[in-house]
């Protein structure tokens, strides 16, 4: 046993070993393992696993670039590396890495099935994803070239839509920021192309809606809500303009305004419902030409 621990030993400082020396010198440690007290035992499991670690590493390296951070993977696979193996049974054969490589890629799979999904899709999706590279190499080497969905779909028996569904959750293991530019730098980035709230559509209704109670009105209130709401003169304006005085105006427009809010369902707001007024009864003074709500319904 000393003779292989020292054997061992010199072959994981090198790094120089052979697959097939690195597999025999496995079996023989596991095999042993098999047949001491368990402090030995353990040791000796160590030293397998520190013999077999580039194996996991290019396992982890084959499954970098999808959206999981390498050390993780690299971890992952390590874990892999140790379950093999205590798992391993040495009377069952002579070749631990035909072993340990699907059981490190197992645990692989299940990471990125569990951990690896940005946005996460069912799990039918996940497992046919996972089945689809398989099954795509397989047949590729069976008939020499690329197969096409509805032949994956043959192949796994189901229907073509669930390939193209699978395929297309390989987006979801990593997602595009909405501030990339592309891989030259100076492409619009998403962000710039994402609309906002528009308060035009708001506004477009209530225009609606009050054109409907302003037809409602008599010809001399339509033309007192113009020229208070789109041509933006005050009371005192108005009322020189039609012979009145300026607090009749005032009256005119609270009966006219609360006459509208009636029409559309809506409460008065206070006792007058003519706009607030400021110094001297007047309001305050709209540009000339302003187009509000109001004024494009009153025109």
């Amino acid at each position: 046993m000393l003779a292989l621990a020292v054997k061992t030993l010199g072959a994981i400082d090198r790094r120089e070993t052979s697959h097939a020396d690195r597999n025999e010198l496995t079996n023989d440690l596991l095999a042993t393992a098999a047949e001491v007290e368990e402090h030995e035992r353990q040791r000796l499991v160590d030293e397998a696993v520190l013999l077999n670690l580039s194996l996991a590493e290019s396992i982890a390296r084959r499954y970098s670039g999808r959206g999981v951070d390498r050390d993780d993977l690299v971890q992952v696979a390590y874990l892999g590396l140790v379950n093999a193996a205590h798992r391993y049974d040495p009377g069952r054969g002579r070749d631990f890495a035909s072993f340990a490589v699907p059981t490190i890629t197992g645990e692989v799979k299940r990471y990125f099935r569990d951990h690896g999904w940005t946005v996460r899709p069912p799990r039918r999706v996940q497992e046919l994803h996972a089945a689809l590279a398989a099954a795509s190499a397989e047949i590729a080497q069976r008939q020499g070239s690329s197969p096409s969905a509805a032949d994956v779909a043959e192949h796994l028996d189901v229907d073509v839509s669930e390939v193209a569904e699978a395929s297309a959750s390989h987006e979801c293991f990593t997602v595009a920021s909405i501030d990339y530019r592309g891989t030259e730098g100076d492409d619009t980035p998403l962000a710039e192309a994402i609309g906002g709230e528009d308060s035009g559509f708001d506004r477009a209704e209530a225009i609606v809606a009050l054109a409907g109670a302003c037809r409602e009105l008599r010809p001399r209130d339509r033309h007192i809500l113009y020229l208070r709401f789109f041509r933006g003169l005050t009371q005192q304006e108005i009322a020189a303009e039609l012979g009145v005085t300026q607090m009749q105006v005032s009256r005119l427009l609270a009966r006219i305004l609360s006459q509208m809010r009636r029409s559309l369902g809506l409460a008065p707001t206070a006792r007058h419902d003519a706009p607030t007024t400021r110094r001297g009864g007047e309001l305050p003074r709209q540009p000339a030409g302003s187009t509000g709500i109001g004024a494009r319904a009153a025109a």
